[in-house]
């Protein structure tokens, strides 16, 4: 079922596709979270795994921002390993850690005995989109999941790693087993963005967030043809689709070429790498989104709204340069330090420009 509604006049729609926007459109990963007092309000009484499997919880939570800071797109509150608890991965989000794995993925047997997700699984994700469908009027939702590669790092690893060194170990040594562990991930990232899709999200976006830890060969040979299946199996809903990841400057091309099947596909671009250079990097039509420092927002008024007055510059020279267009985002997620008032404040400001 296709649920998705007809949206002409959404920036974020506009710019994603290709086409000129009434204004450049603005909106945060982690806009909703921690940074937000009506959120730790919610989650003083819910476990994070607890709050991404209620359906009226995750609503409430993804309509926060748009209610505070009026950005141009909500994002789905959920987390990455949301789909690997589901189908059946024994884990737990601990508070100032992270995802933390019962029993790591570290063999063959172990990858065999991955069990593929199911849409009943998730059933309080799609429950959540139809709300939110309705709740937001005007603003388009983002689906979301994460990419195969930084799932594999934490069901390796057990948890978060600085060096990855399990989960490079075991792409390098032995590819068939990381292959069928990739080939896994992918089928259940696509499962759990379909049953997103066919609740009605306008768009999708994939983190795939320790990518920048590889090398460009590595990742083309180990990492590029799984998230390439994953975006090439959702092509046909025609919806526009982000693939985002951190310090992934030398990636920026293949991670284009990944995402290319899409019909209008968005690449995430972090601090260090200017919109410019990236248009230059990534496959003709694409468009970009970033990319301003998070930590800028913690350095007062004035310093983030001149650093949003320099990325909005730089994304009018980005699409001058051949990008298909460029939507306001920060480099990574809000920081929970931040200050929301700053952060409507530079939604306000880019509104302007």
């Amino acid at each position: 079922m296709n649920n998705r509604r007809e949206l002409p006049e959404s920036p974020y729609l506009a710019a994603a596709g290709g086409r000129k926007p009434s204004r450049v459109p603005v909106w945060f990963m982690r806009q909703a979270g921690r940074s937000l007092p009506e959120y730790r309000e919610l989650r003083a009484e819910n476990t994070m795994m607890q709050a991404c499997f209620d359906a009226e919880l995750i609503t409430e939570i993804t309509l926060q921002p748009v209610r505070r800071h009026g950005v141009d797109a909500a994002i789905l509150f959920s987390d990455i390993v949301v789909p690997l608890r589901a189908s059946g991965i024994e884990l737990d989000i601990v508070p100032d850690v992270g995802p933390v794995i019962e029993h790591p993925v570290r063999n063959a047997t172990d990858v065999a005995a991955l069990k593929p997700l199911a849409a009943e699984q998730v059933a309080p994700v799609a429950d959540a989109v139809t709300m939110l469908v309705h709740e937001l009027g005007e603003v388009p939702l983002i689906g979301f999941a994460g990419a195969p590669f930084t799932l594999a790092s934490y069901l390796v690893e057990g948890g978060p790693s600085r060096h990855h060194e399990r989960t490079k170990a075991m792409m390098l040594g032995e590819p068939d087993t990381w292959h069928a562990l990739m080939s896994a991930l992918a089928d259940i990232t696509t499962a759990f963005l379909r049953v997103q899709l066919d609740a009605g999200v306008d768009a999708i976006q994939m983190f795939d967030s320790w990518a920048g830890t590889l090398s460009l060969a590595d990742y083309r040979t180990y990492v590029q043809p799984h998230s390439t299946r994953v975006f090439q199996a959702l092509a046909d809903t025609g919806v526009p689709m982000t693939h985002f990841g951190v310090g992934t400057a030398e990636l920026l091309g293949a991670m284009s070429e990944a995402v290319s099947s899409a019909a209008s596909p968005v690449v995430g671009v972090d601090w260090r790498t200017s919109l410019t250079d990236a248009a230059a990097r990534v496959v003709p039509g694409t468009a970009l989104q970033g990319n301003l420092d998070p930590v800028v927002l913690l350095a007062g008024m004035a310093v983030a709204k001149r650093a949003a007055r320099a990325v909005v510059e730089d994304g009018r020279r980005a699409v001058d340069a051949g990008a298909a267009g460029h939507i306001f985002n920060l480099g990574h997620g809000v920081l929970p330090a931040t200050d929301p008032g700053v952060i409507t404040e530079v939604v306000a400001l880019v509104h302007s420009l």
